[in-house]
């Protein structure tokens, strides 16, 4: 039995992180399969709920009891309205979101199976990025770290770059992107935690522990991690130059929307609490596992308590 009590917040005030990128109205739809070719499908259970990379992240920061801050920008329609009021609602500071003029607010369409995968319908519009405000260190100085997704990537390079001046963990979330997105924002992270995907896209290769170590080769100054769902994750010991694996969760999937999400936001409050490596990757490990139990993207999001309990639970 692994103990985790170093895992319980730290003594003093919640650690505070600012997360940059999506905010989303998604609407989901619980289906038996995915469809395989046109006609007509019929859910058994719907759901409507904002989330999006960045304030899924947001949301996990705050249900394990961090101080959640979201930048992200919606249209000035009544889904605007929506998205905002959700995330206001679900404890998360929008004081720093962006209402655009004539833009539309970004939905999305997912389907959940019963074995727990997605088909995910977007859309973005682009006049919402057009716009961005500058960011200079004093506005990030009050936080403990900041997370920044690939979704607004003038912003997200902004904020990280202005995070490394004042000294601040400057965590990107290494998804999926456009043409050199990764390639224009990694620089100036300080940490980068990459879905399998993107990994093996930036790399060539499906080989993990190769890919972690051709990612650590590409971005030398930061530290580097891969997560690849059920297989766990990867990282690169800077201490002993070796990669390290550990296994995920063995919990029984409902819904993976948002897992990753859920991984990033708990991986920067454990950085912005100083929590040894090790103990980083188990409770964001965790968090992402429990939240696949539960059907409704971001909403499954597990408390720290709940995580806790879980991790004195596992030998992983």
């Amino acid at each position: 039995m692994t103990t985790s009590s170093a895992l319980d917040p730290p003594s003093g005030s919640a650690r505070s992180v600012l997360c940059v990128g999506a905010a989303v109205l998604d609407t989901l739809f619980r289906v038996r399969s995915l469809p395989t070719g046109q006609g007509k499908i019929l859910p058994y259970h719907m759901l409507q709920v904002a989330e999006g990379m960045a304030s899924s992240a947001a949301f996990a920061v705050a249900r394990l009891g961090g101080n959640a801050s979201l930048w992200g920008a919606v249209g000035d329609d009544e889904t605007g309205d929506r998205i905002i009021a959700d995330l206001g609602n679900s404890g998360i500071d929008t004081s720093g979101m962006v209402r655009v003029a004539g833009a539309r607010s970004a939905v999305s369409t997912i389907l959940v199976d019963d074995q727990g995968e997605r088909l995910i319908v977007p859309f973005y519009d682009a006049a919402l990025h057009e716009v961005v405000k500058p960011v200079a260190k004093q506005d990030v100085s009050a936080f403990d770290a900041v997370l920044v997704d690939v979704r607004w990537p003038k912003l997200a390079l902004r904020t990280l770059s202005a995070a490394r001046e004042a000294g601040k963990p400057a965590i990107l979330d290494g998804d999926v992107a456009g043409e050199g997105v990764i390639e224009m924002l990694a620089p100036a992270a300080s940490h980068i935690v990459f879905s399998q995907p993107a990994a093996e896209r930036l790399t060539g290769t499906t080989e993990l522990v190769g890919t972690v170590r051709l990612l650590k080769r590409k971005f030398a100054h930061a530290f580097i991690s891969v997560t690849a769902g059920e297989n766990g994750c990867f990282w690169f010991d800077d201490r002993t130059g070796e990669i390290v694996h550990l296994a995920a969760p063995k919990v029984r999937t409902v819904d993976t929307l948002a897992a990753g999400d859920i991984f990033h936001g708990a991986f920067a409050l454990a950085i912005a609490e100083s929590l040894p490596i090790l103990e980083t990757m188990r409770l964001s490990s965790m968090a992402a596992a429990l939240k696949c139990q539960v059907f409704g993207g971001r909403t499954g999001a597990p408390t720290r308590a709940e995580v806790c309990d879980a991790l004195r639970q596992w030998n992983g």
